[in-house]
């Protein structure tokens, strides 16, 4: 039995970071989830910029929607869609024999609307509608101006991927959206089993770091903050709250770990991977650490639910000069930010692959 396989054993799902169309022609994708227990798939802006932008297997789509009069931003969530469809599609089966609970594939509205809470919704119900697919989450930004946008989603019946948390605070101001938006369901006697994901991102706190604090916290910063909101999930999972709502049916929001490849090249490719399994949480991660996994993980412990030394490091850091509240809003506007710019360039290669389509057709 390989770590993969472990790994998925002790409760944590395993998801794909990617998605590219080579990917799916290939039969790439379909391996992952055969040998690897891979079960869900998250993309985002970056993503899709990176995988148009360096392949051919687009052009012949990119050339019929040409002929039919799409551009832009249009042309691209239609390709955006196919894509996921087709990953929907490889899931399925795991997600009809969890339940819903697994299974699922992620796309995200533009990064535009991050800070517009009317044009998200609006956009996460024209995405799951034109998709025709259960088992597809509607990214939005957990942003202040994202959480209305999340509450009125999961009341619509939308499953959403909550991105972009950074904090135990911001995590639980997204995770009290989508309580509201059940307890409202639960209200109109609607069915309250509406899927969601909170995705916390880890290694990009150990980048903003690097350098700032003794060595000996290199890379743990990322880990402590992912403990206290373990810590904070566990004790929400476990209130009265929680408990009332699943007692009429609903589901937990499961918690997300994103942003777990490793980026120091002097520290372990699974860091992130070893440190944070966890049952009843997802691991979603990028290829090159899926197959690091693979071929050398070990299998881990688990997560202690009480946020083990977290507090102890977070104190390290404070006195360090690290302030931790500051630091996360200041990720968020900047991975927004970051989205921004790889939604930008990737309407630009759409542009420049159309351009250049046209003139060779």
């Amino acid at each position: 039995m390989n770590a993969t396989q472990e790994l998925h054993n002790l409760g944590q799902s395993i998801w794909l970071d990617n998605i590219t169309r080579d990917m799916l022609n290939s039969g790439t994708l379909k391996r992952y989830i055969d040998e690897w227990s891979v079960t869900g798939l998250t993309s985002n802006p970056t993503i899709f910029d990176h995988a148009i932008k360096n392949s051919t297997a687009y052009d012949s789509a990119i050339r019929e929607k040409l002929r039919s009069g799409k551009s832009g931003e249009a042309l691209f969530f239609e390709l955006a869609l196919e894509d996921v469809t087709r990953a929907a599609e490889l899931f399925r089966p795991i997600h009809d024999r969890t339940d819903g609970v697994d299974g699922w594939v992620s796309l995200e509205v533009s990064p535009l609307l991050a800070y517009d809470t009317a044009s998200s919704l609006a956009a996460a119900t024209d995405l799951h509608s034109r998709a025709g697919q259960p088992n597809l989450f509607i990214k939005i930004p957990g942003t202040k101006q994202g959480l209305p946008a999340i509450e009125e989603a999961i009341f619509a019946g939308i499953p959403v991927n909550v991105t972009l948390l950074f904090s135990r605070e911001q995590y639980l101001a997204a995770a009290g959206a989508y309580q509201r938006g059940v307890e409202r369901r639960i209200e109109r006697g609607l069915p309250p089993n509406v899927g969601s994901v909170a995705s916390l991102f880890i290694s990009r706190w150990d980048v903003a770091v690097a350098g700032k604090a003794p060595e000996r916290l290199s890379n743990r910063l990322g880990i402590a903050i992912a403990q206290r909101a373990y810590k904070a999930y566990v004790r929400l999972l476990d209130s009265a709250r929680s408990q009332r709502a699943l007692n009429f049916g609903a589901r937990p929001q499961r918690l997300l770990w994103a942003s777990t490849g490793t980026k120091d090249p002097k520290a372990p490719d699974t860091l992130y991977v070893h440190a944070l399994a966890a049952p009843l949480t997802v691991n979603t991660m990028p290829d090159g650490t899926l197959k690091a996994l693979a071929d050398h993980g070990q299998a881990s412990s688990i997560l202690a639910a009480d946020g083990g030394d977290c507090e102890e490091v977070l104190a390290q850091f404070a006195s360090a000069g690290i302030d931790v509240d500051a630091l996360a809003a200041q990720l968020q506007e900047e991975g927004a930010a970051s989205f921004v710019k790889s939604w930008n360039e990737l309407m630009e290669v759409i542009a420049s692959k159309s351009a250049a389509l046209k003139k060779a057709s």
